[in-house]
């Protein structure tokens, strides 16, 4: 069984920065492909970006490509996304997932494939 728990949202205006954090335990997370997802009520989960369990692959949403950057350090069974440049309607609930992935360089982004998931973390961005 693994763990995950975000952390990071909070308020932040247009233009702003965050950094989320997402903490693995139970398992090494190195064992696991990640992946960050948000959802707006009324609206589907999406992937907005997504890593390797090697950190060598990644995998971003065009609405994030050049804001978002996702990377992980195994050694701290931690997997972050920095999101800089935010816009208002990056505001949702953001979720880290993790897929026991049978390969080092496996992207997946299919939320039906994730095992496990994280609690969420409001991220809200203020115009």
């Amino acid at each position: 069984q693994v763990q995950l728990v975000e952390s990071g949202g909070g308020l932040v205006q247009a233009g702003g920065s965050l950094r989320l954090s997402c903490a693995t335990s139970g398992r090494t997370s190195s064992n696991y492909a990640m992946g960050w997802f948000r959802q707006d009520p009324g609206k589907e989960r999406e992937c907005v970006a997504a890593i390797s369990r090697s950190g060598g692959n990644t995998y971003y949403a065009d609405s994030v490509k050049g804001r978002f950057t996702i990377s992980r350090d195994n050694a701290k069974n931690t997997v972050y996304l920095q999101m800089n440049s935010l816009k208002p309607e990056d505001t949702a609930v953001y979720y880290c997932a993790g897929y026991r992935a049978s390969t080092s360089r496996q992207v997946v982004t299919s939320r039906g494939e994730y095992d496990y998931w994280g609690q969420g973390t409001q991220v809200t961005v203020s115009s």
